[in-house]
């Protein structure tokens, strides 16, 4: 490189820039995750996640049994964009993760950490919003870990691990009253979503699916996560559908992408309804439908047709796996949150036809599963009144229009069974 005068270094103003990594789009199921892909990356197989309410000095804590750091590397893990390699199959990749997706939700970070068994000093370093806002420098704080919390290092009187502690939720309770029972309801709905999406996110790893790896045991406040694999491989009634390897073309070589589609069973071929339920996912059927993207086997995003196609009522059935490894991320565009992945253009191509094989097959099953007679859709559920034709009243005419437009027909279909069993008279008087 040319050089036209003599260097100057410019160090990032500390208070602005700290301070705007904030808000690189992590919600708090998202900041979570990116400390568990760290987690994962140690080699841990078992991750605990606490979560406790106690007002403004309410706390979230992950333990983990991996590998450890010892003083340098902890050091350096808490430095932003911090010097680290990665290989092929590690989750991280900015060396950012640790203090953006803590920051992002709450102002005081700590980690302790261990590296073996027959070292028995721990390691804490503590970064503070706060002082760096003040201070305007990029400094933690190394201390001493026999003055610590014991919530610190208690868990690493076993072994080897890491632990890191959240304080001053900011992001998490943002309420005028953090003592109230507003506050403590959020940080008990928050734990459900977590639950939710880290058992989508990391259910291979949960599952014990990824191979050269023992199987990742994930826990919040003492119960264990299950993990939800999109895809029903469990259900006999599922379609396994070809899947296809595509080469694609990066400058520092050719990286492979896995495709792998599925048609899921309509209703009435699952094994339970509660099977059905489950597999409709966080945000059901209907939106749920489409690509599931893998990066090193951790899910990026669940669901949604990367812009190849429209959500579709009569294609809810259809899901396929994108498989890609790190060497692709630049190809993906993949953010620091790990949370977006943009489809290359070549690979939309290549896709094209596999991803119309997969909408035919879907729409087949969902003509099949219209057409058998069965409960399916909101306009199915013609129950004749007083033997009357004219089944369909004025109120159960607007409830179908209503759920059709807000594509919650499952949703409606469900309140209707209940209401056969609860009160099938006022069901009846309804037209159903």
């Amino acid at each position: 490189m040319k050089r036209r005068g003599s260097a100057i270094q410019v160090i990032p103003s500390a208070r602005r820039l700290i301070r705007s990594l904030r808000d690189l789009g992590y919600d708090f199921p998202q900041a979570v995750a990116d400390l568990v892909d760290n987690s994962v990356t140690a080699g841990a197989t078992r991750i605990k996640i606490d979560i406790h309410f106690e007002g403004p000095d309410s706390w979230l804590r992950i333990v983990d049994d991996g590998s450890g750091m010892d003083s340098a590397t902890i050091t350096e893990a808490m430095r932003y964009g911090s010097d680290q390699s990665y290989d092929d199959e590690a989750l991280g990749k900015f060396g950012l993760g640790l203090k953006t997706a803590s920051l992002s939700q709450c102002r005081n970070l700590i980690v302790a950490s261990r590296t073996g068994a027959g070292r028995k000093r721990v390691e804490v370093r503590q970064l503070d919003l706060d002082y760096v806002s003040e201070a305007n420098r990029w400094e933690i704080f190394a201390l001493e870990a026999s003055r610590c919390d014991a919530r610190l290092v208690d868990p690493l009187e076993a072994g080897p691990g890491t632990v890191v502690l959240w304080q001053s939720l900011d992001r998490v309770l943002g309420f005028k009253i953090p003592w109230g029972k507003r506050a403590r309801s959020a940080l008990d709905s928050l734990a459900t979503q977590l639950d939710l999406h880290l058992a989508m996110v990391f259910h291979r790893f949960l599952a014990g699916e990824v191979d050269g790896r023992r199987r990742l045991r994930i826990l919040i406040n003492g119960r264990n996560v299950r993990p939800w694999n999109p895809f029903a491989t469990d259900e006999p009634a599922t379609q396994v559908l070809p899947a296809c390897e595509i080469d694609v073309q990066t400058p520092d070589g050719i990286g492979i992408v896995r495709f792998q589609p599925y048609v899921l069973p309509p209703r009435e071929r699952f094994s339970s309804e509660e099977a059905f339920h489950r597999l409709a996912g966080p945000r059901k059927w209907n939106a749920q439908q489409g690509f599931y993207i893998y990066r090193a086997h951790r899910m990026i995003q669940s669901g949604g047709w990367s812009r190849m196609r429209a959500l579709d009522e009569h294609v809810k059935l259809a899901r396929a796996a994108i498989d890609f490894f790190p060497e692709l991320d630049a190809a993906f565009e993949i953010n620091v949150a790990k949370v977006r992945a943009v489809l290359p253009a070549y690979l939309k191509e290549e896709l094209a036809r596999p991803v119309e094989s997969l909408v035919r097959a879907a729409q087949a099953a969902y003509r099949e599963h219209s057409g058998s007679g069965t409960v399916a859709r909101a306009e199915s559920f013609a129950v004749p009144a007083s033997g009357s034709s004219a089944a369909r009243t004025p109120v159960r005419r607007a409830l179908e229009l209503a759920a059709r437009k807000a594509r919650e027909r499952d949703a409606l279909e469900r309140i209707v069974i209940a209401l056969r069993r609860t009160n099938p008279r006022v069901a009846k008087s309804l037209g159903w």
